[in-house]
């Protein structure tokens, strides 16, 4: 597990950057934390390193936005960002077909993807919680934030170094 600290939200920003060069065609990313934690910020970060402009909102209501990426990037077409926290049962996450549109040339952040972890093969999971020594107002935007990240199987394994290194300068 990697410990980072995001000292504002252009940090945030840039290691979602840093996890967006990583992830291939089919990648699972899930975003967890509290509310207001910075998941919807990580998801706009993430979004940046692929060059989309168009603005990346929380997906709350609508479940799910797609993002077309302006080019294809190691294969990826789309980057799909999800909010299951409105969902009642478990079934309504396989409604959602997360799985199938990674597959098909996309790659999904999950926020409160955590609840339903134990669905997903191979993901990498991202943890973001304030941090409670900052005296920023609790509701800016511009927080420090720590951030923990576990791979989960094969797939993240064989990347972990490169991310770790990627990450280095926020380690804490």
């Amino acid at each position: 597990m990697l410990h980072l600290r995001a000292a504002s939200i252009s940090d945030t920003h840039a290691i979602a950057g840093a996890i967006a060069r990583l992830v291939r065609v089919g990648d699972i990313v899930v975003l967890a934390g509290e509310m207001g934690a910075g998941k919807t910020a990580f998801a706009q970060g993430f979004g940046t390193a692929f060059d989309i402009d168009e603005p990346i909102t929380s997906p709350t209501f609508a479940l799910v936005h797609s993002y077309d990426l302006p080019h294809t990037v190691r294969g990826i077409r789309t980057m799909h960002h999800a909010d299951v926290y409105r969902l009642d049962r478990t079934a309504e996450l396989a409604d959602l077909a997360l799985g199938e549109l990674a597959e098909f040339g996309g790659v999904v952040l999950v926020e409160w993807g955590d609840v339903v972890e134990g669905t997903f093969g191979d993901h990498l999971t991202v943890m973001l919680d304030q941090d409670p020594d900052d005296e920023a107002d609790e509701l800016a935007l511009d927080r420090a934030r720590f951030i923990e990240i576990a791979g989960t199987g094969a797939s993240w394994a064989s990347r972990w170094d490169r991310l770790k290194t990627s990450l280095e300068r926020f380690a804490c």
